[in-house]
């Protein structure tokens, strides 16, 4: 395959990494403390590493986490990502996966 396509198709060297994150806030969170915390993990977990989520969130979350633009997101990401979650007081239960292939769902194997 030719090095364009697999850039279009981001197959080899231009594969694409990011990670699932799941965790849990507690059942009687009030729904401010609760938007107040989503705001919190968005912008210093999540966008002040570089990184965007997508997925289900609410109390309890699961998303997935890859770099912001092209490229993918990097072991200090990661863990400063995991560092956030395991420092703040209302997450339990919290399990960020290891690197994954971003763009393998839904084209089969590669």
């Amino acid at each position: 395959m030719k090095k364009r396509l697999r850039k279009k198709l981001r197959l080899g060297e231009f594969r694409e990494f990011g990670f699932e994150v799941q965790f849990r806030l507690p059942a009687d969170l009030a729904e401010d403390a609760m938007w107040a915390f989503s705001d919190a993990f968005l912008q210093q977990a999540i966008e002040g590493n570089s990184l965007i989520c997508g997925g289900s969130c609410g109390r309890n979350w699961d998303v997935f986490v890859t770099r912001a633009g092209r490229g993918s997101a990097t072991e200090q990401q990661r863990a400063a990502v995991s560092a956030w979650l395991q420092q703040h007081p209302l997450v339990s239960e919290t399990r960020v996966g290891p690197p994954i292939d971003a763009w393998l769902s839904g084209r089969g194997d590669r």
